[in-house]
């Protein structure tokens, strides 16, 4: 099967594009899954959401773009079909979304703050600032750490991506750079790139939008998989991540929220009632991110 990726294509099944295998076996022994996220640098679980309670968050998201004329009514609502001429959008900022009861059920749910407090054996908090995103057709994310996005408080923190609806691969799903995360060959990506501060270094943030160029350079294998309602896949900070493109007519929705020992130190910017976010990044002169690298020489 052949999947697209930025503006590339890669075969699933090969030694570039594997399959993401679940955890849910180990899921009741947190010490196995502590060494399965050190091992693999992910952890994919399904149906840990309740279905019903993402479906409504899908629904109150689905509605409120159709009120702003960017679904195509034509079709059912819930298939999320995109209105000619309209576009996918970044909705983290938007609070009237993301602070509403209907979007906090699935990402402050019951069963994924358990299941963080079990993971990681304490009391665990989640960022008040929650990324929202409408990924249309022909969009993609390209390979970066989450690290150099939100690193100034503990490291031991974790992202949780969570689909609000149902996956195919021609949707655009999240990719995971096994490898990425631990060993001699990404070092220098992860003492360089790793150390980076979007909001103090004015860098743009994603390492790169070819995926064969992160093989080819430093290896690994990217891994995908399809995915449902209920479904989260789980990351640390220095797990390279792509997308794979939208090329459907439908918006992709996912959230991808972050949660850690509440314990430890918390970065300032995505905390509070109206949090600071980023406040420099993208503003005034910026280094794009081939300029930064040949200065690290990677």
């Amino acid at each position: 099967m052949i999947l697209k990726m930025a503006h590339r294509e890669m075969e699933l099944g090969s030694a570039q594009m594997g399959t993401l295998r679940d955890s849910n076996a180990i899921l009741s022994d947190p010490k196995a899954l502590q060494a399965r996220m050190v091992e693999d640098g992910y952890l994919l679980l399904r149906g840990v959401q309740k279905r019903e309670t993402v479906l409504a968050t899908r629904r109150f998201l689905l509605e409120n773009l159709a009120e702003n004329e960017q679904i195509d009514l034509n079709y059912p609502l819930m298939e999320g079909v995109i209105k000619e001429g309209a576009r996918g959008d970044f909705l983290g900022g938007s609070k009237q979304l993301t602070r509403d009861p209907l979007f906090l059920n699935t990402v402050e749910s019951p069963e994924i703050m358990g299941f963080f407090a079990h993971f990681l054996e304490a009391s665990v908090l989640t960022f008040d600032y929650k990324w929202l995103r409408v990924v249309g057709n022909g969009d993609f994310t390209g390979a970066h750490y989450d690290i150099v996005y939100m690193g100034r408080g503990t490291q031991n923190l974790y992202t949780c991506w969570t689909p609000l609806g149902d996956l195919n691969y021609d949707i655009g799903p999240l990719a995971i750079l096994v490898g990425s995360h631990r060993g001699s060959a990404y070092e220098r990506v992860r003492e360089t790139y790793g150390k980076m501060d979007v909001d103090r270094d004015k860098v743009t943030g994603w390492f790169s939008s070819d995926p064969y160029e992160m093989l080819e350079k430093f290896g690994g294998q990217w891994q995908t998989t399809e995915f449902q309602m209920g479904d989260v896949l789980i990351f640390g900070m220095y797990t390279m991540h792509a997308s794979l493109t939208n090329i459907t007519n439908r918006y992709r929705l996912t959230s991808d929220t972050r949660y850690q020992r509440a314990d430890e130190p918390v970065d300032e910017r995505w905390i509070g009632e109206n949090p600071l976010a980023h406040y420099s990044w993208q503003e005034g002169k910026t280094v794009s991110m081939e300029e930064a690298r040949k200065e690290w020489k990677i």
